[in-house]
Parts: structure tokens; sequence; C-alpha cells
């Protein structure tokens, strides 16, 4: 149970550090759930990575729902 709390920790904390606060929104809700679920698979830390990629895609598109007439970004 140590190893599972700690290895939480430490992946939240990276995410943290590594992501700006409009770049987050999703992603520590997402990175929590998938770094449970992958943890449980044995891929913690992939599972976190897709769950924090996921969380942003979805928080994004919230975000395009409640809001259409904000321009769409462009891609690079």
């Amino acid at each position: 149970m140590k190893s599972i709390l700690f290895g939480a920790a430490l992946t939240l904390a990276g995410i943290s550090l590594a992501t700006t606060g409009a770049e987050a929104k999703g992603c520590i809700k997402g990175a929590l759930v998938g770094g449970v679920a992958g943890h449980v698979a044995g891929h913690g830390v992939l599972g976190a990575a897709a769950g924090c990629a996921v969380g942003r895609h979805q928080a994004n598109k919230r975000d395009r729902e409640q809001n259409p007439a904000q321009p769409q970004p462009q891609a690079r």
C-alpha cells in the first residue's frame, strides 16, 4: 500500500511541476484515475500519462461546447 501511495504522490508531483495552470485543466484528475487503473494493470506511470491526456482532451472539449464563439486554435 505504501508503494501505491508513493507512486501516486510522485506522479502527481511530477505532473504538477511539468504543466502550467492553463494546461493542467483535467490533467490532475485524469492522471490520478489513470495511475490507479494503470497500477492495477501493472503500468502505473503509463496509465497516469494516458489519464492526463484524456483528462485534458475532455476538459478542452467541454470548454469548446460551453464557449462556441471562441476561435479554435490552429494545429501546428
